[in-house]
């Protein structure tokens, strides 16, 4: 647990850091479908778009709390929708319409689904089960995964996207502010508030654990 809970004291606000690689992992291995898709579907610019910005799409809505068994079919829909759209996305903004319209499909999932993150995604995690692990370490990342998505899950939604952009995605807070449409004093007010309220639970997990380690 520590040290995926640990992140948000790894790096300042203009740091970089890798995307969670058991997130990574699920996107890469769900993204030809979809480039396959769009091969057909819209044309050279649309399959370009999916070449550059599908794999961070499908973390982003898994980011905003899509369930594993429902990100593939949203990230599909957000590249529909931007199929349909193509004449008035401007060169150079497709990912900050992508993003804006996995804004709006993560909450239609998010209310279908009435329950936020899907930590009973055992087949989904079989099924893209990278070989190179052990059973042993399969099962660590697994748990750290699982830990990982409790605590972004118990983030309000306006601080659940600037904590995964900053911290996953390793997107400074001058380029969140841009992609969002906010105020760099709002993203640094909200990233300090997701900070916060990410550690508290940490430490709450942590009493938790040891709690049931001395039998309460």
């Amino acid at each position: 647990m520590i040290q995926v809970v640990s992140m948000s004291a790894s790096r300042g606000p203009g740091g970089s850091s890798p995307s969670h690689p058991a997130l990574h992992a699920e996107a890469i291995q769900a993204a030809e479908s979809v480039r396959r898709a769009t091969s057909t579907a819209g044309g050279t610019r649309l399959r370009a778009m999916a070449d550059a910005h599908y794999e961070f799409i499908w973390r982003w809505l898994r980011g905003l709390g899509v369930a594993s068994a429902s990100v593939d079919d949203a990230t599909q829909q957000v590249f529909w929708i931007a199929s349909q759209k193509l004449d008035v996305i401007d060169a150079g903004s497709e990912r900050a319409f992508l993003m804006s319209t996995a804004r709006g499909v993560a909450a239609n999932a998010r209310r279908a689904s009435a329950r936020g993150f899907d930590l009973a995604d055992d087949a989904v995690l079989d099924a893209h089960a990278d070989g190179a692990l052990d059973p042993e370490e399969a099962m660590a990342a697994k748990q750290a995964r699982q830990v990982l998505e409790r605590l972004l899950a118990a983030l309000p939604a306006e601080l659940c996207e600037v904590f995964v952009l900053f911290e996953l995605e390793g997107l400074t807070a001058a380029k969140i502010a841009e992609l969002l449409e906010l105020p760099p004093g709002t993203v640094a007010s909200r990233l300090r508030r997701a900070r916060d309220e990410f550690q508290a639970g940490v430490k709450r997990l942590q009493f938790r654990e040891r709690v049931e380690q001395t039998g309460g």
